[in-house]
Formats: structure tokens, sequence, C-alpha cells
């Protein structure tokens, strides 16, 4: 989207936001939620059981709606909307949000989580409290933490077992500097891309490969033309669920518990989903012919990253904090 574009849709979702407040209900109507994903993917599936739950908790008083596939833009833009209230809800993954939140995008560190089961120790403690304490600052209000499981990469020429596998190849990355450094370091070269425009992209050559959870690899079709995958597991990124943080404020109490308690068992069933969804994806993928490889030894690929870590933490020194609170709560 050019700057022009891009401005006049930033004025255009002020102006609705202003509009809006002007009328006397922040919260009346049908909240608009941007969704990146397709019907029936386990992020789908959390948004839908929030929407449900709203709905009939607050006797239709309070009905929300979710747009999928993408459909009211690409996912900064979207962050940018529901910040200003041009959108009411979404999910977004903390990759992208790490870019107006410093807070959240100390989960962008490469390697940060052991585990899936250490993620959500921490996002459920008091460091997911502070990641959301910065985004309230920009205008987003997180309801609750969903899973996007652990990010491998893929490509279209062969197998990657060790960092110099990658050397020269272009990968697309998500609209991140971490990103970028981490797929350099590693001696790739990271194009940063808008996630739909990934599967053209690797079909004409254009990119070499990305890098992707099983479901996403699976539902995007981006298996049909990168045919090795491997199991590097180098990001381990949250979603978050949220609002628009002047939408929020203006609920009642009452209203709000509604809104919390729904966003908590979306995620509890977004998470099962999840699990669900990545074990079949990962089978259907291998069923189709796709060269999946376990990396055994990955010291060489997290060696690589100290640089990072180190920039990160003298050009962060305010939530450096966080790093060191999420490694010592795995430990």
């Amino acid at each position: 989207m050019n700057n022009f574009l891009k401005t006049t849709t930033l004025t255009l979702a002020a102006v609705a936001l202003g509009a809006t407040l002007a009328a006397g209900s922040a919260y009346a109507g049908e909240w608009r939620g941007w969704n990146i994903h397709p019907p029936g993917y386990p992020v789908t599936i959390g948004m839908d059981k929030f929407a449900e739950i709203i709905k009939e908790k607050s006797d239709g008083k309070l009905t929300a709606k979710v747009y999928n596939n993408g459909v009211l833009g690409d996912q900064p833009d979207a962050i940018q909307q529901v910040r200003l209230g041009g959108l009411d809800w979404a999910e977004f993954n903390l990759g992208p949000l790490g870019e107006v939140a410093p807070e959240a995008n100390v989960v962008s560190l490469p390697f940060i989580f052991n585990n899936m089961e250490s993620m959500h120790k921490v996002m459920d403690g008091p460091v997911g409290e502070k990641i959301s304490a910065g985004l309230e600052k920009v205008g987003l209000q997180p309801l609750a933490y969903y899973d996007s499981g652990a990010r491998s990469f893929y490509n279209t020429k062969h197998a990657i077992e060790t960092p110099a596998d990658m050397k020269g190849m272009k990968f697309r990355v998500m609209s991140n500097d971490l990103y970028v450094q981490m797929v350099d370091a590693l001696g790739g070269n990271a194009t940063p891309m808008p996630y739909g425009e990934v599967f053209q992209s690797l079909k004409l050559g254009v990119i070499d490969g990305a890098e992707n959870n099983y479901p996403s690899y699976d539902s995007s079709g981006h298996y049909e033309a990168a045919r090795y995958y491997s199991v590097t597991q180098h990001l381990i990124l949250p979603e978050c669920l949220c609002m628009n943080k002047k939408l929020y404020d203006s609920l009642s109490d009452a209203d709000k518990k509604i809104v919390n308690d729904a966003a908590v068992e979306s995620a509890k069933v977004q998470r099962v989903a999840w699990a669900e969804g990545a074990e079949k994806a990962r089978k259907e993928v291998e069923a189709s012919g796709v060269k999946i490889n376990e990396i055994k030894d990955k010291s060489a690929f997290q060696a690589a990253m100290k640089p990072i870590y180190d920039k990160f933490m003298k050009e962060n020194p305010d939530v450096a904090p966080l790093v060191t609170a999420i490694q010592e709560a795995q430990k």
C-alpha cells in the first residue's frame, strides 16, 4: 500500500472512531473482527467461540463478526486500524505487534522459548501481564493469548540441516527487523513480504522459501511449491486476541467481565484446536510427499543468534529485563 493510501485509510479510521464515540454509544452495533486465516483454522475456531460466548452471555447486546482471510487488509494495516478504532477487534501474531510495542518484541527473539508448554507458562503469568501493559499503551487491549505453534523453515531446493544449507537462499519473513536479522545471521537473504503474496512468489521463484508452522504451511498451500520442511522451531510465537482499547474502556464492568471470560474460554478452545490441527496438518503434508527433516542438534542455529540478543539488549534497555524474566521463568 502506498503512503497516500495508507494515510487516507488511517485518517478515515480516525474519523470513523470519532463519529462512533460522538454517537454516545461506543460499542453499539456489531464489532468487526480482523482475521488473516480461513474458516476452520484453529485461530478462527477460537475467534468464532469468543463471538458466540459474548452474544450468548450478553443476551445479544454484544455481537461480533469475524472477517476471515485478511479481507479487511494485511496484518500491519489491520494493527493500525484496531489501534485507531477503524476495526473493533482482531487476532494478531506478536511478531508484527513487536513493531508497535517494544514489550511484545521480546518473544520474537529466536529460540527464546524452550517449547510450547514453557511459552504458555510465561504468557499466562507476570511476563504476559507486562507485555499486555505495553500493548495497552499503544491502543490495544489484550484479552487472551492464543497459540501459533513452532515456526520452521521450508524451501523449494533442499533440506536444511545446518545454517550453511541456508546460504544464499531468499526466505520470506514477517514484517519485523528481528526476523531479517535472524535469516541474515543464518546465511540466508530475508525478504519481508505480505502473507498473501508468498505462494505465488514461491511458484515463480521470487523467493526460495519461507518459515511458518504446520497448519499455515498446509492451509496456505505453500507445501505444494516448497517441498522441504526442516524442523528448526526457531520461533514459538504467541498470538493476541485483542480489541481497540477505547472500545474496551467504554464497556460497563459487567460487559468487561463477559468479554474477559469469553476470551479466556476461547483461548482454551483455540489451544486444543491448535494442538489437534498441527498434528493433522503435519500428517497431511507428509502424506503429500513433503520431505520433513527433524534437526537433532540446533546448537549451531542458536549460537548464531547471540549477536542478535546482544544488539537487542543494548538498543532496548527498558525491556531487556523481560528477556531475562522469560529465561528465568523456564528454568
